[in-house]
């Protein structure tokens, strides 16, 4: 099995997977650099967490999205949805890197400068921390921050892993940087035991079809300016559109749709029909549910607890009451009459848009 699952059609299995000696050139020094500055280094090739994109596999972003922002067409940086995450993860990036020092002893030291590959010098770089090793070696140290529900991210069927996007980036860095040993700290919680510590080595094979996709997509689509197809989840790409083409335009003309896409809409009602079945048969097993909890409930009455044993197995029921601030649309229609000043202040305009597709009626001969 291919060890990258992502994108497929770019001769991978003929890259040479040698290693070869060779050392990083410096694209940039990074210490004072202005970030806007630093944006546009990046957009001069591909970073190492731009990789999982190009290969697919990003829970975060298309490759499309990535297209668009090394052309500067729309970037996918979204500062208003998740600011406070990457605020903190910028901020706690040395306390991390302590953390990893002190958990392991090994030395760290950081060089502020933006790498980029001799051969390959649209490969880019620009590495959080590097590692002293105690036989000499150096590798890299990848900074991370999560929440304490995304932790278990980093585990699969119980076994430590390093999910595929960070990998997909320590690969990268490693390739850039001709460097053997990728580690990462991620911090979950607010002590120094709530951190997760991994370690990669390098993998040629993985290695050798990163560089062919990654060459794919800077060739074949940044230069010759032809946006890569959509391959990924279909919430990704739906958010990747809206980004793109902005919010709806009820005036705008119908459209006929390519013929390729017809499949698409056959399968489509294929699935739907399926699904259709399937939720008659979840609509009954929730009535049954409903319609069991009830009679449960009944008897509770007020009370928050219950207990009982059926089987063998001692069971403990809760009905708790969840309390959130909420206002009532007659409320809100209130509101706006009484004190629209207040209304347009606070109240937002959010919008969502319903996919359908059905047969069109034939007309009567």
């Amino acid at each position: 099995m291919s060890p990258i699952s992502g994108r497929a059609g770019s001769g991978v299995r003929n890259m040479p997977t040698v290693r070869s000696a060779y050392s990083p050139l410096v694209l940039v020094d990074t210490a004072n650099i202005e970030e806007k500055v630093w944006l546009e280094y990046r957009r001069r090739g591909i970073g190492g967490s731009d990789a999982a994109a190009v290969l697919g596999i990003s829970p975060f972003a298309t490759a499309r999205d990535l297209y668009y922002d090394k052309l500067k067409i729309v970037s996918y940086e979204d500062p208003e949805s998740n600011w406070v995450a990457k605020k903190m993860g910028h901020l706690l990036e040395d306390l991390v890197a302590e953390i990893f020092h002190v958990k392991t002893g090994y030395r760290i030291y950081q060089i502020k400068k933006m790498f980029y590959h001799p051969i390959y010098t649209w490969m880019l770089a620009d590495i959080d921390y590097f590692i002293e090793l105690p036989n000499g070696e150096t590798a890299i140290l990848e900074i991370k921050t999560t929440n304490y529900n995304a932790k278990d991210h980093w585990w699969l069927d119980g076994k430590e892993i390093v999910p595929v996007n960070y990998e997909a980036q320590g690969r990268h860095y490693m390739c850039v940087m001709n460097i053997d040993h990728v580690y990462y700290c991620c911090l979950y919680g607010n002590n120094e035991n709530e951190v997760i510590i991994r370690h990669i080595d390098r993998d040629m094979d993985y290695e050798a079809e990163l560089i062919a996709l990654e060459q794919n997509f800077w060739q074949n689509n940044i230069l010759k300016r032809v946006p890569p197809p959509y391959t990924e989840d279909g919430d990704l790409v739906i958010e990747s559109v809206r980004q793109h083409f902005g919010t709806a335009d009820i005036n705008a003309s119908s459209i006929e749709l390519s013929a390729g896409l017809s499949s698409c809409v056959l399968r489509f009602r294929e699935l739907q029909a399926q699904k259709s079945v399937c939720d008659a048969q979840s609509t009954r097993l929730k009535d049954e549910m409903k319609r069991m909890q009830g009679l449960i409930v009944a008897e509770m009455g007020r009370c928050c607890e219950a207990s009982c044993s059926a089987s063998g197995t001692q069971y403990i029921i809760t009905y708790n009451p969840v309390r959130t601030p909420d206002i009532k649309k007659e409320k809100l229609i209130l509101l706006q009459a009484q004190h629209p000043d207040i209304y347009n202040e606070y109240v937002t305009m959010s919008e969502s848009r319903r996919f359908y597709v059905k047969k069109q009626r034939e007309e009567a001969a």
